[in-house]
């Protein structure tokens, strides 16, 4: 029961963890979408994601606009040939694989206690009871005053192993839909940037 109790408080620190960074994420995305179709010029976009870090679209835009300033400072033209347009796609995708291993941490270990309490609380029961009829064996009597107390202590190991389990799946099923839907957007937004960038800095 030691070790639920354990699973549990970890499992609902990770929850409160968790839920404040998506919701962060979230909405300074939805800012950082905002500037950058509102905005003229990449590197005005730049400069205003340095205040939207905890955005995931905000750190892919900053790995492909760093790429392309690099090239663009290599070829000192204001076009560049096209072979390197592959480069930023690069830059853009191991940028949205890192944010997307960020937004996925620690949610494992929720998947972990809803999967394995129930069993860790059956087998506290399956140990109680055993132990409730090791009592009822040695005291040679099988009445409800000595069977109740051992079984009654037995089942509270499930009712904790259940507890720990049913929030830690709730949450890990809830934080993976707001994950991925995370992921699309940066996604999405990895291939709109990849055309404006095709267009305007590539011939």
């Amino acid at each position: 029961m030691g070790l639920l109790i354990v699973f549990s408080v970890v499992s609902w620190a990770i929850i409160a963890l968790k839920a404040t960074q998506l919701r962060t994420a979230r909405r300074e995305s939805e800012a950082f979408l905002d500037a950058f179709w509102q905005a003229k010029r990449l590197d005005a976009i730049y400069k205003e994601s340095e205040n939207l870090l905890k955005s995931p679209i905000s750190q892919v835009f900053r790995a492909g606009y760093i790429e392309l300033a690099r090239l663009k400072k290599t070829s000192g033209e204001d076009s560049i040939l096209g072979g390197g347009i592959e480069n930023v796609e690069r830059a853009l995708r191991r940028a949205q694989n890192s944010e997307s291993t960020i937004l996925e941490s620690k949610t494992a270990f929720l998947a972990t206690v809803g999967s394995t309490a129930p069993f860790i609380g059956l087998f506290g029961t399956v140990w109680g009871i055993m132990k409730a009829f090791a009592d009822i064996g040695r005291m040679g009597s099988a009445n409800l005053s000595t069977v109740a107390p051992g079984i009654s202590e037995a089942l509270i190991a499930t009712a904790i192993g259940l507890l720990a389990a049913i929030p830690a799946v709730i949450a890990f099923n809830y934080f993976g839909s707001n994950i991925r839907v995370l992921e699309s957007e940066m996604d999405s937004f990895g291939s709109d940037f990849l055309n404006i960038v095709k267009r305007h800095f590539f011939k």
